[in-house]
């Protein structure tokens, strides 16, 4: 099926947070991979299907321990874990300096992800620029994403990134005050570089429930109702 990759040009925009709410609304069968080579939370953040925690040594650490020979699709499921909601996940590594002994693994994992028979996959590959190979692995997505916040900096930086990066979209994380004008000043900023400009809620309480409370409170959030419209927007794309 496909995979889809999410990453940011500067600062902290909630890669992390887009990508969870994302998967966790996605109309189909799918994987969450955190593939930032900077290190991720998600075994911090998320609580594990049976209430306790996740094993933050059990993911890309492991799969690259066992994978120098070769990667097959079928290989990455040993190597996940379900959270709250069903949700499977492959946890990323837990700090940057894992990932100088791992830098042939991104574009064996990419081609590993693209090919997943069953699911697609939404991969949080966090801040780019600072760990070329992760390259390797965005070249095999079938729509890759890049997050936003709509202050002037920001969209100079994003601007910058579009003209080196081939991104198919940009997503902005916009307050809900002003929500559409945040879009639509994006979009004539970038202009015809990418395909589509399209919103995510900056929503800090339903950013709280995608933590642990996976139920009726956070399916009201505007985090989970933007990100719902913008899971069925990234699949017609692909």
């Amino acid at each position: 099926m496909a995979l889809i990759v999410l990453a940011a040009d500067k600062g902290a925009p909630g890669v992390t947070t887009a990508a969870t709410a994302l998967a966790a609304v996605w109309p189909r069968a799918v994987l969450l991979a955190e593939c930032d080579p900077a290190g991720g939370d998600l075994a911090y953040r998320l609580p594990a299907a049976d209430g306790g925690v996740l094993n933050p040594g059990k993911g890309l650490l492991s799969l690259g321990a066992v994978a120098r020979r070769g990667i097959e699709p079928a290989q990455i499921h040993e190597h996940t874990q379900k959270i709250v909601g069903g949700l499977d996940v492959l946890a990323g590594l837990t700090h940057g300096e894992q990932a100088a002994g791992l830098t042939w693994l991104w574009g064996p994992l990419g081609r590993s992800l693209a090919g997943m028979p069953n699911a697609d996959v939404i991969a949080d590959c966090g801040r780019l620029g600072t760990y070329p190979q992760v390259n390797d692995l965005i070249n095999e997505a079938a729509v890759t994403v890049l997050l936003t916040r709509p202050s002037l900096d920001h969209v100079a930086h994003l601007r910058e990134r579009l003209s080196i990066t081939k991104a198919h979209g940009v997503v902005v994380i916009a307050n809900p005050r002003r929500y559409r004008a945040s879009i639509e000043e994006v979009r004539r900023v970038v202009g015809p570089n990418v395909k589509f400009v399209h919103g995510l809620a900056d929503d800090p309480k339903g950013a709280e429930l995608l933590r642990g409370e996976w139920g009726g409170r956070l399916d009201r959030s505007l985090l989970i109702r933007t990100a719902r419209d913008l899971a069925g927007r990234l699949v017609s794309y692909q």
